[in-house]
């Protein structure tokens, strides 16, 4: 079969002017059709728009001059939108099927919705009331963060959607499940029974996950003073790598049999309750610090669009237990926030001191064994381990064994926004949420957030440049264990 006719698709792009789809979309959307994928695009938004100012927006996006830009911007087209109108979508509708013609793309039609969450159950009705959907080929939605703000409000707008769209054609982007280090978690597991013997409550001790950032809220203020960290970062990106972390070997490694173990990962979550939330969740927010560049920064509310007594976290640290028989009794610790000392994503698994064992008692300086998974901003793997120091008996040192992903290729440049629009054009949902992933998801955080009501939790600040507040350090003292240092658990250094 001819490659360029192996999946071909119109993108309609709702929100095409955005700063998502200038600084993520279309820099994909080249790579992919480098690589010989066949699709038309219609960028839509209410901004007026020719296709050549429209075909400029999206080269100025690209910082590329190469001689393939000239033929991938002429596949782009625009047209004025106005979600809420149902007979802007007509026009749109004859342009659809003209250009599916022109590019011989079978019918196939990708609804992109990187808008408001407010516009996304319209967009969708108007969708199907002006015949979009009715076309010879697949028809496939993606549709971007926040699905919602609670369960409540997610599982209406679930209805909405499947009022126009199969679940199986739903494609939720989370696009920490396109990174490269995310999707080979299971490589790791599966493909190497040094690992999968050993990945359970008899050899691992604790897992702790970090996603932290530098920056502040920036022009996401006035949304991110409505969500906070919680909502933000740990009901989606956070979960996703708890269950890939925490789950059981898929009978086959097909879409839904992943899917089903991530779900059951989410239902073994132990519930957290209101007495247990004040030892069990930490809620932070930074005041004023200096970075480590030197930069002084200012506190979160007196950042521009944040309320003077905002109350919202931009911080979470939480202790959670997953009740099954392969993690019974392992905590697994999350923590996610703003301005802190460093920008890192990473998964720290780390491993069991054999009881009575001589060497803790005859040697000094033994570090525990970490198997570290580096997500971002380095790709790549660390696996600590202890050996005798060669100029002194009774002594060890730590050495790491690690591997860079960035560095094994100069011209290394994939993209998760490029992963995840490959595996939407392929009809591949596997890194995609399903329905009940984010319900289970939802249902633990809005018992997070009831607590946090009923217990009256008070926020625990800490000083911008820092690794969050001191209450998440007891987090981990109070069994024993400490946060691993980024320090500790560096990268492999690039080539």
């Amino acid at each position: 079969m001819d490659e360029k006719k192996k999946h071909p698709a119109l993108i309609l792009m709702f929100g095409a002017t955005g700063d998502l789809a200038k600084r993520k979309l279309y820099p994909a959307l080249y790579q992919l059709y480098k690589k010989n994928d066949n699709f038309a695009v219609i960028g839509l938004a209410r901004r007026p728009h020719t296709n050549l100012s429209f075909r400029e927006l999206v080269g100025h996006s690209l910082s590329t001059e190469e001689a393939q830009i000239g033929a991938f911007l002429e596949r782009f087209y625009y047209q004025s939108l106005d979600i809420e109108k149902p007979e802007s979508f007509l026009a749109l509708k004859e342009l659809s099927d003209k250009l599916d013609v022109r590019y011989d793309l079978g019918g196939n039609r990708i609804f992109y919705l990187s808008l408001a969450p407010r516009f996304f159950a319209p967009a969708a009705q108007n969708i199907k009331k002006s015949g979009l959907t009715e076309t010879s080929g697949w028809k496939h939605l993606i549709i971007e963060k926040p699905f919602g703000h609670d369960l409540t409000s997610a599982a209406a707008l679930n209805d909405q959607l499947l009022q126009v769209f199969d679940e199986k054609e739903i494609y939720r982007i989370d696009h920490y499940l396109g990174k490269e280090m995310i999707q080979n978690i299971e490589a790791l597991r599966f493909a190497n029974p040094i690992f999968e013997s050993v990945w359970n409550h008899r050899h691992i001790s604790n897992v702790q996950i970090t996603s932290s950032e530098m920056i502040g809220v920036g022009e996401r203020a006035s949304y991110y003073d409505q969500t906070g960290a919680l909502l933000d970062m740990v009901q989606n990106h956070i979960m996703q790598m708890v269950a890939l972390t925490a789950m059981e070997p898929p009978s086959r490694f097909d879409t839904e049999d992943i899917r089903d173990e991530k779900v059951k990962v989410f239902k073994s979550i132990r519930p957290i309750s209101g007495h247990d939330i004040v030892n069990q969740v930490v809620k932070g927010q930074y005041i004023g610090g200096i970075l480590p560049d030197g930069t002084e920064v200012r506190s979160y509310r007196n950042e521009e669009n944040i309320k003077a007594e905002s109350t919202t976290e931009t911080y979470v640290a939480a202790r959670f237990y997953i009740d099954n028989y392969r993690w019974s009794g392992v905590p697994f610790y999350i923590r996610t926030g703003k301005r802190m000392a460093a920008k890192s994503t990473q998964i720290v698994i780390q491993f069991k001191d054999i009881p009575q064992n001589p060497y803790f008692y005859h040697f000094e300086a033994v570090m525990p064994n970490l198997l570290v998974i580096h997500v971002q901003p380095d790709e790549g793997l660390s696996l600590k381990l202890n050996v005798k120091n060669f100029d002194q008996a009774d002594s060890t040192i730590p050495i790491s064994m690690n591997f860079c992903n960035n560095s094994k290729d100069a011209n290394y440049n994939s993209d998760a926004y490029e992963r995840l629009l490959s595996d939407c054009l392929k009809g591949d949902s596997t890194n995609f949420t399903r329905w009940d992933e984010v319900a289970y998801s939802w249902s633990l955080m809005d018992s997070i957030v009831a607590a946090w009501k009923e217990e009256h939790v008070p926020l625990d600040f800490y000083e911008a440049g820092s690794m969050g507040p001191s209450s998440a350090d007891r987090l981990l003292a109070r069994d024993g264990f400490h946060w691993w240092p980024l320090s500790e658990t560096d990268p492999p250094i690039r080539a």
